[in-house]
């Protein structure tokens, strides 16, 4: 007989494998890329090339000198993958140097301290993108205003739709929501009024494109994506019947980071549940806290803390909600 050998997670099954997987994503991260270009240009381009570089060779530095490693897991997309994630969770004229000290944090701090891929407890590139969020408030939170190609570190700035809704709840009052665009200038992503956000989250169309072809391939499944959205959806639209300071369930929905993170943050295959029911509280909880920090905590959006903190609830869902075994037959008192 053969060896029965057991590798860590993330586990794939039939002609499927970690390499398939992890470029999959990519490719559905394509649209969203496209778009980042188009508004963007300069900036984008400078800040993505920077991130998955970075993160590529932290990856193959970490492993071959301090680890000392013979294994090559730069080929494997896991690296690039989370450099792309890393650079879609940043403004568009991010300085190189602050993008190259997330990278390092990501992969030397959110990846490897752990063992790898497979080892992880926690997103590596939210680990990379809220370490600078919290290190270089005022560089994390410019943002650009789109059409300016070919501007990078000069482009003009302006507020986003977050921070007129975190201003509506702040004061009370609801005029500050007259600057938010509406759903169609939100899907698309263009924001007359002022800034976008992070390259990777302006628009949803590009997003959800990306999270269908995702569903087709079986990469994810929707019970992480759907149970955030919904959860979001009726949480934030009971507030707005409380309250008309509260911006309307499709607003919060279709800003911010919110797509991004339920489709291609929360999905990760190592730091979310590995069960269908899992997966679902996972998503509720994580939708919950989404709401509970843009609307009561001090930053305007919530996603990346709601994701990470969930992060270090998984092991506790996998142990304590998991399917029953084949062929188990419950113990007689």
């Amino acid at each position: 007989m053969g060896k029965l050998i057991v590798s860590l997670s993330p586990h794939a099954h039939g002609t499927d494998s970690v390499e398939k997987n992890m470029y999959g994503v990519i490719i559905a991260l394509v649209p969203a890329l496209i778009v980042s270009l188009v508004y963007f240009g300069l900036g984008s381009a400078i800040v993505l090339a920077t991130s998955v570089i970075a993160c590529v060779f932290f990856e193959w530095a970490i492993t071959k000198y301090i680890l000392g490693s013979e294994r090559n897991t730069v080929c494997d997309g896991s690296a690039a993958l989370t450099g792309l994630l890393l650079g879609f969770n940043l403004p568009s004229n991010l300085p190189v140097w602050i993008i190259i000290i997330g990278a390092l944090v990501a992969i030397g701090v959110g990846k490897m301290t752990f063992g790898g891929l497979g080892n992880n407890l926690f997103n590596p590139a939210l680990v990379g993108r809220c370490f600078l969020l919290v290190s270089f408030p005022a560089q994390m939170t410019s943002w650009p205003v789109a059409g300016q190609l070919g501007k990078y570190l000069d482009a003009e700035t302006a507020a986003t739709p977050l921070y007129y809704m975190k201003e509506a709840i702040k004061t009370g009052d609801t005029s500050y929501l007259d600057n938010v665009p509406d759903a169609t200038y939100l899907l698309l992503g263009s924001n007359p009024a002022g800034g976008l956000g992070t390259i990777g989250e302006i628009c949803a169309v590009a997003l959800i494109l990306g999270g269908l072809y995702m569903l087709w391939k079986k990469i994810i499944t929707w019970h992480i994506p759907v149970s955030i959205i919904l959860t979001v959806f009726v949480f934030s639209g009971f507030m707005h019947i409380i309250s008309p300071a509260y911006a309307d369930p499709f607003t919060e929905i279709l800003s911010g980071g919110l797509m991004l993170g339920a489709i291609f943050m929360a999905t990760d295959y190592v730091t979310s549940p590995m069960c269908a029911k899992g997966q679902i509280i996972y998503g509720i909880a994580i939708g919950f806290l989404t709401v509970v920090i843009r609307n009561w905590g001090s930053y305007p959006e919530g996603m990346s803390f709601a994701i990470l903190i969930m992060n270090g609830f998984t092991p506790l869902i996998n142990a304590y909600v998991k399917p029953k075994r084949f062929g188990e037959v419950p113990a007689k008192n």
